[in-house]
């Protein structure tokens, strides 16, 4: 796999350390199971696969490379690149200027940029009609586009389902900019709805075999399908895909349960011409992750600690897996845990910041997981472990801790 140029801030030598020796030991990545740091008074499980993915050290790398590349010019960011305060600040102090926030609104105006200037987008692509937009304001885009390859995968499914005439069924949420990206690629190619769970999966399933009137899906569904979408004929052949980071279990029980729905209504021995097999086109970053996350929940330990951006979709799955078994606490650094250890963590779903006191339990050992988003810095999950063992005066050093390395099955 190709190497990226990331900027040495992001990187950490207590984690590429670790990296490095999982390698070593697995290199076909076959062990999802996580290391453990046992630094005497704490010990740290860490799980197999977290922080930069391909497609964002691929952006990073084409994001750096357009500011050292233009010096004097203006350079702006469609939107945030990835889900990151740490990479986005970074980028913004070096004179990176962004244009929308993630939900769309307007940054700076459009009379601000013009054809001479550097437009940049970002890891989750962008609609059609935004690179139209671009394009007629004479914007070239194509040598610094961020696009993450497995984003670009998901838009040729839904390209190959359109002309097979499958009606795309998106899993994924629908205000998130890759989402927004893939409707508007998949609604170019043929009939498109975006559904955010297995609930309105089910909603739609009931329109399928007559259970919920076109009224009931329209109105459910309004804003979220594409213009002329016609249930009466739009829903006989359907194929599923997904926002890359989706929860990889939840897309699969989507797609099973139209399969299941298009087996009850046209028989068995026609599933073929109803449903396609798209399989699950979530990239291999968040499904390792995923995986990762799960074997963390095989262990015994006090609580988990999630670090990544406050927006990033896939640290929220693995934030909502750590905490069907450990006090879970998703924090964007260490600056959010303070010296009297409390921490102020958030709550994705909510949108809320949390603070809460003695949120380390007072132990001879203490067990704590940590790991982060596809979009985290190394060095900022290196800067959470450093803060919770400076907590720890009798804490074995790094180095002490590395002799005793072990990965628990």
């Amino acid at each position: 796999m190709k190497q990226f140029n990331i900027p040495s801030q992001y990187k950490s030598q207590i984690i590429s350390r670790l990296k490095a020796e999982r390698k070593l030991a697995d290199p076909r990545k076959r062990d999802f199971s996580p290391a453990s740091l046992d630094f005497g008074p704490v010990k740290i499980h860490l799980a197999r696969h977290f922080g930069f993915c391909y497609g964002v050290e691929n952006a990073i790398e084409i994001a750096y490379s357009a500011i050292e590349e233009n010096p004097g010019k203006k350079i702006y960011m469609l939107s945030q690149m990835i889900h990151n305060p740490t990479v986005n600040a970074d980028l913004n102090d070096r004179g990176l200027t962004f244009i929308l926030d993630t939900e769309g609104n307007q940054i700076t105006p459009w009379e601000e940029v013009n054809a001479d200037d550097i437009v940049i987008i970002p890891a989750f692509g962008t609609t059609l009609e935004m690179e139209a937009f671009l394009a007629n304001k004479g914007i070239e885009t194509k040598k610094y586009n961020t696009t993450c390859p497995f984003v670009e995968k998901v838009w040729n499914m839904a390209g190959k389902l359109g002309k097979e005439d499958y009606t795309i069924i998106i899993h994924g949420k629908f205000k998130h900019e890759e989402t927004q990206a893939t409707f508007s690629h998949s609604k170019n190619e043929s009939p498109s709805v975006v559904v955010r769970d297995i609930e309105e999966a089910r909603f739609i399933g009931d329109v399928i075999s007559g259970q919920k009137s076109a009224a009931e899906f329209y109105h459910h569904f309004e804003g979220k399908y594409s213009i002329g979408f016609d249930v009466e004929k739009d829903l006989k052949k359907v194929g599923v895909i997904n926002q890359t980071t989706m929860l990889a279990s939840d897309t699969h029980e989507i797609a099973e349960y139209f399969k299941q729905v298009m087996t009850d209504k046209f028989g068995e021995e026609h599933i073929k011409n109803h449903f396609a097999d798209t399989r699950d086109t979530l990239c291999y970053a968040t499904n390792d992750n995923q995986q990762s996350t799960f074997k963390l929940l095989e262990l015994e330990a006090d609580l988990a600690i999630i670090v990544g951006g406050y927006n990033s979709s896939n640290t929220s799955h693995i934030v909502d897996l750590c905490a069907t078994k450990f006090p879970s606490y998703f924090i964007n650094g260490a600056q959010e845990i303070e010296d009297d250890k409390s921490v102020n963590h958030f709550n994705y779903h909510g949108k809320t910041r949390i603070h809460t006191a003695d949120f380390l339990p007072e132990k001879d050992e203490l067990n704590i997981i940590i790991t982060s988003g596809a979009s985290c810095p190394d060095a900022v999950v290196e800067g959470v472990i450093n803060k919770i063992l400076s907590f720890y005066p009798a804490a074995k050093s790094v180095e002490q801790a590395f002799e005793n390395l072990s990965f628990e099955a």
